[in-house]
């Protein structure tokens, strides 16, 4: 019988956990012990209803959708905050606070980065989270509390500071964000999904928080950041940085601020984030301002939108300029219509860009997007191109209007549209631009990783007629690799070694090869891992594949749908009889590495930089894509560049490539 004593010491400790991991980013456990207790938790919580409670580790994800969001009547108010667009204006700002404040010497000021994110409210009560909301007008927002809960960063309970105080009562605000290689690595999976890709960080967290069901909330990798609390007036702070210490205490993540005994002292502390922004692992827009001293503060008050004691400095957005020279329509794998403009080549954060994608006949629309437009283009997120706006001031009447065709310009069958329009696609299931990008991506390194399968030798097999399917692909003897035009006798060797190969590629790679629509690399993961092989999956109902760790509604929807298909089914069929496993990947008991993080960066001459990641991966180990406080090792081979650094810099065990080796054998 599990006593009430058992199960609170098991919550706390598992909010102990959560804290070092996600806002100390320092773990103190394994992963899979924290997994075991997670699952005792869970477990206890089945067996005994009675001991469930709000503040549950357990409780973070999972909860039924809601038809809509409840309003919120935020007290007090949620301000904005004024923007300076130059840092005469910081002069400004200072004087006019000196000036109210009795024509004061000098001000300390508390500077910190001003985060691109989404603003949100918590409302605590006995040191458990009770509500959570979007700032909405200020006065009235949205409660999403059950979005919020699944955060990990957001602590379910206050934890009491070194000196056992709790605030029974707590108002805390701050930011929901993405960090940068989070986003980087969500708009993968929604490329390869033929999902459109979220324009910039704050975007993609403003939209998973507002979702109204937690489970897709939960599946997007979001972080929370707190700069503000309010508390009885018994138990007020002196100054802002004496709060932002004191939130950090009681288990929140905070920003880095700094006292800065003047306004010219605050100047240069934002000159300092500027220079750094590229090193933070999060998108920011600016600094922020504020008087430090809360009696202050009071003094100075608040106008209707912003307070009088803050500002915020905004940094120059990374744009550039540039013309739309034609655009053109692109076919994937699942059919999608995706019309791409073709741009001036043009130099933007480093970095040339030629196209940007359109997303849709909407987006096209909404923007007035025209052939010969001049326009304002950035990197979304610092990674995919966008056209930001079209300048209209600088067209000259030649431009000429776009619109997405009725039949697809690859064989010209008819386009079907989605529910709500936004996604046009190919209805004929042969329509060989479809056939070209799904070999492409089954025969990726991501999936299948089938070596010397290269676009324009894809483009000829199905130019040929041989290859309709990717199962085509394993009915094909070397003579066959051999009598296409330009494959000689090696290449064909080569060609049939990878594809043999591939057949024991496993269950995982398998299922994201087969590119069903909103199953990227984690999605192929972890139904391989519930579901154990394809029989299952061929009659898992709806509910069942919701039922799996990160499969939201569209996922579950368009799993079904793929089962359904008699080709589908058709094309796995004869992959088992070719004799590709559909097995889980064999699970390796070597685990000399488990639960190390590894970073790899550089040329590596012993192996490929997947090879490597396999080889760490079968030891129990994990490959993460960016340096942080949780790394373990970075591999470093040649030409080895930031992520070095970065390793350097947080003073990072760093291998070389001999080391790695001796270090995995």
């Amino acid at each position: 019988m599990v006593t009430e004593q058992a199960y609170q010491e098991l919550k706390n400790k598992l909010h102990y956990y959560n804290y070092r991991y996600y806002v100390l980013d320092d773990p103190v456990v394994p992963d899979a012990e924290y997994d075991r207790l997670m699952r005792e938790l869970e477990d206890i919580e089945r067996e005994h209803p009675g001991l469930r409670s709000a503040d549950s580790p357990a409780q973070r994800v999972g909860a039924a959708p809601a038809a809509h969001f409840d309003k919120f009547n935020h007290n007090p108010r949620m301000l904005s905050l004024a923007n300076a667009m130059s840092i005469d204006e910081l002069g400004s700002f200072d004087a006019r606070c000196r000036r109210m404040l009795d024509n004061a010497a000098a001000i300390e000021y508390a500077v910190e980065p001003k985060l691109d994110g989404l603003a949100v409210s918590l409302q605590y009560s006995g040191g458990i989270l009770q509500a959570g909301a979007t700032r909405g007008d200020g006065d009235t927002g949205e409660t999403i509390t059950a979005n919020l809960k699944t955060i990990r960063s957001i602590p379910l309970r206050i934890m009491p500071d070194a000196t056992g105080y709790c605030p029974d009562r707590l108002i805390v605000r701050g930011e929901v964000i993405m960090l940068r290689n989070d986003f980087r690595q969500l708009n993968r999976e929604r490329i390869e999904t033929e999902l459109p890709p979220f324009a910039n960080p704050r975007n993609a967290a403003a939209g998973s928080v507002r979702q109204l069901d937690p489970r897709i909330t939960a599946q997007r990798r979001l972080d929370a950041v707190f700069y503000a609390a309010h508390l009885p007036e018994e138990a007020m702070f002196a100054t802002h940085t004496q709060c932002i210490e004191r939130l950090g205490r009681w288990g929140f993540k905070v920003n880095e601020v700094e006292r800065c005994p003047s306004i010219e002292d605050a100047i240069a502390a934002c000159r300092r984030i500027e220079e750094r922004r590229d090193a933070l692992p999060y998108d920011i827009d600016g600094a922020v301002i504020k008087v430090n001293d809360l009696r202050l503060q009071a003094r100075l008050g608040v106008l209707p939108r912003s307070p009088r004691w803050a500002i915020a400095l905004k940094f120059k957005p990374r744009q550039e300029i540039t013309v739309v020279k034609n655009v053109h329509v692109q076919v994937g794998r699942t059919g999608a219509l995706t019309p791409v403009a073709e741009l001036e080549p043009v130099c933007v954060g480093g970095v040339e860009v030629k196209r940007a994608t359109l997303h849709n006949q909407d987006e096209i629309t909404r923007k007035d997007i025209r052939i010969g437009d001049t326009v304002i283009v950035q990197r979304a997120g610092d990674v995919i191109p966008e056209i930001v706006r079209v300048l209209d001031e600088r067209r000259s009447g030649r431009e000429q209007s776009f619109t997405m065709p009725s039949h697809c310009p690859a064989c010209g069958s008819a386009i079907s549209l989605s529910k709500d329009a936004a996604v046009a696609r190919c209805t004929n299931s042969s329509c060989p631009a479809v056939i070209r990008e799904s070999i492409r991506h089954f025969a990726s390194r991501e999936a299948m990783n089938i070596e010397g399968l290269g676009s324009k030798l894809v483009s000829r097999l199905v130019e040929s007629g041989r290859v309709t399917s990717v199962a085509d692909l394993y009915d094909l003897a070397a003579d066959d690799w051999r009598a296409f035009d330009r494959m000689g006798e090696k290449s064909a060797a080569n060609i049939s070694a990878a594809l043999e190969r591939s057949k024991k590629a496993g269950l995982e790679r398998l299922l994201f090869g087969l590119g069903i629509r909103s199953i990227g690399r984690q999605g192929a993961a972890v139904l391989a891992a519930h579901f154990q092989g394809f029989e299952k999956m061929r009659t898992a109902s709806r509910e069942e594949f919701m039922d799996v760790h990160t499969i939201g509604p569209e996922a579950a929807e368009n799993l079904r749908a793929f089962f359904d298909d008699p080709r589908n089914l058709e094309i796995i069929l004869r992959l088992q009889k070719a004799g590709l496993s559909v097995q889980p990947a064999q699970i390796h008991t070597d685990c000399r590495l488990g639960g190390k993080t590894f970073v790899l960066t550089g040329v590596l001459h012993s192996a490929s930089r997947e090879t490597a990641a396999e080889m760490i991966r079968q030891r129990g180990g994990r490959i993460a894509s960016s340096v942080s406080k949780k790394t373990d090792y970075v591999v470093a081979g040649e030409n080895a560049g930031s992520k070095l650094n970065k390793a350097k810099e947080l003073g990072i065990p760093i291998l070389k490539e001999a080391e790695f080796l001796d270090l995995i054998s």
